[in-house]
């Protein structure tokens, strides 16, 4: 792997895709464990743009009946997470009395997963679960535990497998880190 110049910023070598893929290996194996017997097909929900890549290796791993539907929220601007989630794709689909699976790139401070679980249980989901192919626990600020987790790392600004820079990176299957 060599390092990746997007816009005005080089990123170098972070996360091997080999090391990814064990990671959602991991992940699937845990939720077929915990869903392989439900009554009906949890809602896999991948949280767009980033998690596309993350939540297709996931559903391709899993062998329970599931359906697939996509929210697209915002909260980063360059490099730095804003604060405020925005809505920019909205759920279209009735989830009342259903079991989702929010499925997500990367949780940092945790505001879209803490906005997500209470826009889904006002919706009326039966449960809400969080897988994250990433977590950064040093700025997670939520007080609730997070159901899957394929790997921690640093709080620092990433881009690969889904993850981007101002819309580029998202196409590699590893993962950059960026260069200080």
């Amino acid at each position: 792997m060599k390092s990746l110049t997007l816009h005005d910023k080089v990123f170098v070598p972070f996360i091997s895709n080999e090391e990814i893929e064990k990671a959602i290996d991991r992940l699937a194996l845990e939720l077929q464990a915990n869903h392989s017997n439900d009554k009906q097909a949890p809602i896999l929900l991948c949280v767009l743009n980033g998690a596309i890549m993350f939540t297709a290796e996931l559903m391709k791993r899993v062998e329970f009946p599931c359906e697939l539907m996509s929210i697209k929220l915002s909260s980063y601007e360059g490099t730095r997470s804003q604060g405020t989630v925005r809505e920019t794709l909205g759920l279209e689909a009735d989830i009342t009395g259903r079991n989702v699976i929010i499925c997500e790139d990367i949780v940092d401070t945790g505001n879209t997963i803490a906005y997500l679980q209470k826009l889904l249980k006002e919706k009326g989901a039966a449960k809400v679960e969080v897988c994250t192919m990433l977590l950064k626990p040093e700025i997670y600020k939520q007080d609730f535990k997070l159901d899957y987790v394929g790997m921690e790392i640093p709080a620092r600004f990433i881009v690969g497998f889904g993850l981007d820079y101002d819309q580029l990176g998202r196409n590699t299957k590893d993962i950059y880190v960026l260069d200080d």
